[in-house]
């Protein structure tokens, strides 16, 4: 091949990494170059000359086939020089001290998917390296609770200044997978139901509750010692739905006009846009915050939205105040990032969202992949993986022997695990289920919430007696052992923040059929079975609009495919099954974040 003549002009002292100073360069992809000699090394303070490659080979140098380079001379040449391609290496990741701020973090406490995020993302930034802290309340339900068994008192108590007082909260802390999971103690934590209720409805002194959570997250880092020292003032809050969104409020309000927190940062983690912490606008005074910033958190109702014509609608919105002042918003997953910039899923925050989409970002959650592991899971009766699928049929049989149902190999079972609510589209199912059970098919639901559900459940089983079960409450090890038993899994939800069942279900090889939103369009991809030469590529089904009609389509490709043909069935199984949604994929996607938070300066009125 025709000779190429590249000319340098470098100094022999001249790092390796340092770019040819006096070649014309017309590379689209430059990258870092070392000058190795072939033979003697050119004497100190000389300067190299030029360099010949024999071969222009377009395999070798793919970068730089454009590359023109012009001869000159030099005294001092030794020898002839090769010019390599030498890899950059890569950048140590930036260490931060992180407090996530939370109303619920498992296993301590949980009533959804904010527990399961708050209890398993802070242990894989831990094992990333950096210095994590996670707030939540002491909840007690009533009684000692032994789920806080090894966590101990520390530090003094703490004097919060709220809802026209003065109120002491006390510290315990576990230290647990390296994370320090502080936990925030006060009476109105204590008494019996779930985080946010009880069988009567949701608790009446919510916002008082939350408040205190949050002035208390923020005073954690300053006071507590936790391994001997604090975490500072230069930290990086996480605070998780409208329960901790006073504490981007808090920040810029009550601390950084004193010089506290002024190098730290805060990102608003979005997980369910339909709750914001709306209360009457007279309750602004009960948030500790200065009287001028009312505005941050103003909210008023839309006329039709009113309770009646001399209503002025005027109300706080504490999620409102934390999208104004975060300096960084998350949703859980980047489909839902976009649906709450829309009328439709923006519940009334869509144009304020808007505004800062440049500060807006979407990661998928992921899920515990020790807990939910079909090879090795303590709930279900045989054990199976991605290279032995037989262990999923036993599951199944085990599964329909548990629910009376008869034990068919044949027959898909289609599943539903979930809240009884009109945000998982239960009321689609009700529709669809006479003509769905038309089909020689059998169908286990499980789940608890609006008791018209839960009876027309009971009333289901007992008009399909061997095709339905209604299984009314939740159970963790029956959910296991559905995830694992079931064929299809039915997602119907008319918005899903992200969804783990389905993140689950393919884990196990069951296959996903739901409606096309949020994190179930982002994770879940469609079948296509004449993709890749005919093997087919997809991982279930999604369906739009969200209809009867829609959802019996999908189902009826699903359960078709199931039927005839089973190469393509194994395919979609053990597509989802390959599929990573580990916390530490997400946790290295939450450190991009972590660094755009840092790049800019903390949000200042």
């Amino acid at each position: 091949m025709e000779a190429l003549q590249i000319t340098t002009s470098i100094s022999a002292r001249s790092p390796p990494s340092t770019l040819p100073s006096r070649a014309t360069r017309r590379a689209s992809a430059p990258v870092p170059f070392s000058v190795r000699p072939s033979l003697n090394r050119c004497p100190a303070n000389k300067t190299v000359a030029f360099a010949t490659i024999k071969e222009r080979d377009s395999e070798a140098f793919p970068k730089f086939q454009e590359t023109e380079l012009v001869k000159e001379e030099h005294e001092g040449v030794v020898g002839s020089y090769s010019v390599v391609e030498e890899e950059t290496p890569p950048l140590e990741r930036a260490k931060y001290s992180i407090v996530f701020v939370t109303a619920e973090a498992a296993p301590y406490s949980k009533t959804g998917g904010l527990g399961d995020v708050c209890g398993s993302l802070p242990v894989a930034l831990a094992g990333r390296g950096h210095r994590v802290m996670v707030v939540s309340p002491r909840y007690l339900n009533g009684v000692s609770d032994e789920k806080y068994a090894n966590a101990s008192a520390i530090g003094g108590p703490v004097k919060v200044f709220c809802f026209g007082g003065e109120h002491v909260v006390r510290f315990f802390q576990e230290y647990r997978d390296g994370v320090d999971w502080v936990f925030v103690d006060h009476p109105s934590y204590h008494r019996p139901g779930n985080p946010y209720g009880d069988a009567l409805g949701a608790f009446g002194d919510n916002q008082f509750r939350f408040t205190l959570l949050s002035h208390a997250a923020c005073e954690a880092p300053l006071v507590l010692a936790l391994g001997g020292f604090t975490y500072g003032e230069k930290c990086l809050f996480l605070a998780n739905d409208w329960h901790a969104s006073l504490v981007p409020v808090l920040l810029a309000a009550k601390y950084r006009p004193h010089g506290v927190y002024k190098d730290a940062r805060s990102i608003l983690v979005i997980h369910n846009l339909a709750h914001q912490g709306v209360e009457p606008s007279t309750t602004y005074e009960n948030l500790g915050l200065p009287p001028e910033w009312y505005g941050a958190l103003e909210w008023v109702f839309p006329t039709w939205a009113r309770t009646h014509a001399l209503d002025k609608g005027e109300a706080v919105n504490v999620l409102k105040g934390a999208v104004v002042t975060s300096d960084r918003i998350l949703t859980v997953s980047e489909g839902y990032s976009w649906e709450i910039t829309t009328l439709e899923g923006g519940h009334g925050l869509y144009e304020l969202l808007s505004s800062r989409k440049s500060i807006l970002n979407g990661i998928t959650n992921g899920i515990d992949v020790d807990d939910w592991n079909p090879a090795s899971d303590e709930h279900i009766p045989h054990h199976y993986s991605i290279d032995d699928l037989s262990g999923k049929a036993l599951c199944k049989a085990a599964l329909q022997k548990e629910l009376g149902l008869a034990i068919r190999p044949d027959c898909p079972l289609i599943g539903f695990i979930g809240r009884l609510d009109y945000q998982k589209g239960t009321d689609l199912i009700r529709s669809a289920l006479p003509e769905l059970l038309q089909d020689d098919v059998q169908f286990v639901m499980l789940g608890s919430g609006d008791p018209d559900t839960e009876q027309w459940m009971r009333a289901a089983e007992s008009s399909y007696k061997d095709k339905f079960r209604g299984w009314v409450g939740f159970n963790v090890p029956v959910s296991h052992r559905i995830t694992a038993g079931c064929d299809i899994l039915l997602m119907p939800s008319r918005f899903e923040p992200c969804g783990l069942n389905q993140l689950y279900a393919m884990r196990y090889g069951t296959v996903p059929v739901a409606h096309s939103t949020g994190g179930l369009r982002d994770t879940i991809e469609n079948f296509d079975p004449y993709a890749n030469e005919g093997s087919g590529k997809g991982t279930g089904w999604t369906f739009y609009p969200l209809s009867k009609e829609s959802m019996l389509g999908a189902l009826g490709l699903a359960i078709k495919t199931y039927r005839k043909y089973k190469p393509s069935w194994e395919g979609l199984m053990k597509r989802g099954m390959s599929r990573d949604y580990t916390w530490d994929n997400a946790a290295e996607q939450y450190e991009q974040i972590f660094q755009l938070a840092f790049h800019n300066p903390p949000y200042v009125r």
